[in-house]
């Protein structure tokens, strides 16, 4: 509710501000918001979710603001050099709002920096800037969500299973989960922490666990299946659960398995992150043994609020709930088939 009265205040904000612009007497233009958006690699699943779900809202908040919001997508493809190019660009064209997705998490002081210079508010998000280059500006935001649950419920995932049926799970029967894990990029934060949390919480419930092995993949759905392919070559079906930072390399180890002739039925236990449309669909056919919704909508609707509350002048406190003065997190949510038809787009 309070976060309803935020939006609502900051939007009445932005329609006052826009009646001001606008005039009396002669017709005048639609007043425009242009922000931009600078993605690390438009190709990841969960971010072109994002950008849809963004756009989608967007073209809702123009009809009942009587605004044109514009933005303009850029794809960095993985290189924070054009990434920094990209933001260079945004801020000689004046833009209102800038929004990040960073390729690499430790870049953000020079990004804070030229847009203070410019004057331009900035929204960095899904890849959490370090605290300290936030820092460096009050106006510099972050939404997103704390990684570290989403290894939590991962494993929670895991070990609900396990309590309900051991024995599906440890197929070899020796009292011991045997795993494989598909990380992402190396040092990324999101990696290191779902990695991390998923395994302790199968270890603090006192779930015996033996790594097999563990590899990036970049976030890749095609790398994934080379690893899993690997992986399958080396352990066969010894490997009991596999772990995936996200929902495109769970999708690439259940590609590898079913290339490799296995069944549904004969497929390792594997949970992803993210609740992809895809990934949803495997939940369903029941190769996705389960992931978690790492909330696409949520962001994009955090990410207009903050746009159209600093575009127009007000504070951001005003438009989202705050943490710290300058986070919006979003909570993940499981998603296995007893809840799936909760995350399902309705018909």
């Amino acid at each position: 509710m309070r976060r309803r009265m935020r939006r609502t205040a900051a939007l009445l904000a932005l329609a006052a501000l826009i009646l001001g612009l606008s005039g009396c007497g002669s017709v005048q233009e639609t007043p425009t918001i242009r922000v931009g958006v600078a993605l690390y690699l438009q190709e990841d699943t969960f971010l072109s979710t994002v950008v849809q779900d963004l756009e989608q809202q967007a073209r809702v908040r123009e009809e009942a603001l009587g605004v044109k919001l514009n933005f303009n997508i850029a794809d960095a493809r993985s290189s924070q050099a054009s990434q920094n190019e990209q933001v260079d660009r945004f801020l000689q064209q004046d833009y209102d709002v800038i929004c990040v997705n960073l390729v690499d998490r430790t870049a953000a002081a020079v990004i804070v920096d030229k847009a203070q210079a410019a004057g331009v508010p900035i929204v960095f998000f899904n890849r959490q800037p370090v605290e300290e280059d936030l820092d460096r500006w009050d106006q510099a935001y972050y939404v997103g969500s704390k990684a570290d649950r989403a290894g939590i419920l991962q494993g929670q995932i895991v070990l609900e299973a396990w309590k309900k049926e051991p024995a599906a799970l440890d197929r070899n029967g020796d009292g011991i989960l045997q795993y494989v894990m598909l990380e992402g990029e190396p040092g990324h934060q999101d990696a290191l922490l779902r990695t991390e949390y998923c395994v302790k919480t199968l270890v603090d419930a006192g779930v015996a666990v033996e790594k097999l092995d563990s590899n990036n993949a970049d976030w890749v759905r095609g790398q994934a299946t080379l690893r899993m392919q690997q992986w399958l070559e080396t352990f066969g079906d010894e490997i009991e659960v596999v772990f995936a930072n996200n929902d495109d390399m769970a999708l690439g180890a259940i590609d590898a398995c079913l290339a490799a002739g296995m069944t549904e039925a004969e497929l390792p236990f594997i949970v992803g992150v993210d609740a992809t449309p895809p990934a949803l669909e495997a939940v369903a056919d029941g190769t996705l043994k389960g992931t978690v919704q790492n909330d696409a909508a949520g962001q994009a609707e955090s990410i207009l609020d903050l746009c159209c509350a600093l575009a127009s002048g007000q504070s951001a406190a005003s438009a989202v709930e705050l943490e710290d003065g300058k986070y919006v997190w979003l909570e993940y949510t499981a998603v296995t088939q007893e809840n799936l038809e909760d995350f399902l787009p309705e018909e």
